[in-house]
């Protein structure tokens, strides 16, 4: 990624490298230690599971005039 990029994004060209990834991922796998330790669970949810309820489709054919 090029410099302009990252400053668009507002990400730095530091946090892609490998140790900051590494750095994360512990930080990642102490916070979910952390919760399990205070009696935390986890829940696995089903892959076809959505919190997001159907909407009705928008239809907008010929709602504008000729």
């Amino acid at each position: 990624m090029t410099q302009d990029v990252l400053e668009e994004r507002e990400e730095r060209l530091e946090d892609h490298t490998v140790g900051a990834r590494k750095k994360l991922r512990e930080q990642l796998q102490n916070e979910v230690e952390a919760f399990l330790a205070r009696g935390g669970q986890i829940q696995q949810v089903d892959a076809h599971i959505s919190a997001d309820p159907p909407q009705k489709p928008i239809n907008n054919y010929c709602s504008r005039p000729i």
